[in-house]
């Protein structure tokens, strides 16, 4: 990436960071919250969708204290088309029993500004203790009128000095008609640490996926990175 890209794009999130602050509100039962990233890829169940790139993102929620929710969020992305943005807009349903166990529920709708391949998906996950199970599906995957559903497995843990660490893999299934290739499906893994600083946070992961993976998507898009992110939420 050229400095001036570089440099428009951390001028960018300076002026998120600011903002984000200025966003939180809570009364009674609703609460809205902000927040905005610095990436050095924006990498998406393994694969990268910024061609390598850096990537700036951010989001806006609503929450009630019933457990629903919506938001949106966004990202800059590069297919090598007309899109230079994706644009997600979700609601859902989330919350914890007394015994601990998490579970989240919803509806997302990928958009695609200047393209016309947005899609939806609905996704549920169960969390407990460490541990995280979640699937997402699509009767329309990447607009291509075909399915695809995606699996996954996560595990967090907090570290002495305020460390987190956070792992996770994915299998994602596609009708054979996606690609029109030999593979329909994919594995992809995650491994990372994080940590929180001076009201920021700090994340440094090391995204893969597996030789289908590699096929499915490109090489290049699919091989093993470390992606460094610097956060602010409200």
């Amino acid at each position: 990436m050229n400095m001036k890209k570089l440099s428009t794009l951390c001028l960018a999130a300076s002026t998120l960071f600011a903002a984000s602050s200025a966003m939180a509100w809570e009364s009674g039962d609703h609460s809205t919250s902000a927040s905005v990233a610095l990436s050095s890829d924006y990498v998406w169940r393994g694969y990268s969708q910024t061609d390598e790139d850096w990537a700036i993102s951010g989001s806006f929620d609503y929450a009630h204290a019933s457990g629903f929710y919506a938001g949106t969020w966004a990202s800059n992305v590069d297919f090598g088309d007309d899109t230079s943005i994706e644009i997600d807009i979700y609601a859902g349903f989330g919350g914890e029993t007394e015994g601990g166990l998490g579970w989240d529920f919803g509806v997302l709708r990928y958009i695609y500004p200047g393209e016309d391949y947005d899609w939806n998906e609905v996704y549920a996950s169960l969390s407990y203790s460490y541990f995280s199970v979640g699937v997402a599906h699509s009767g329309d995957v990447y607009d291509s009128d075909e399915t695809g559903t995606y699996y996954n497995v996560g595990f967090d843990y907090d570290l002495p000095a305020g460390i987190a660490l956070s792992a996770g893999v994915g299998y994602y299934d596609y009708d054979d008609d996606v690609f029109g290739a030999d593979d329909d499906s994919a594995v992809d893994y995650r491994i990372g640490l994080s940590t929180e600083m001076a009201g920021f946070g700090f994340d440094l992961t090391y995204f893969d996926t597996n030789s289908d993976g590699e096929n499915l998507y490109g090489k290049d898009l699919a091989e093993g990175r470390v992606v460094f992110t610097i956060s602010a939420s409200m």
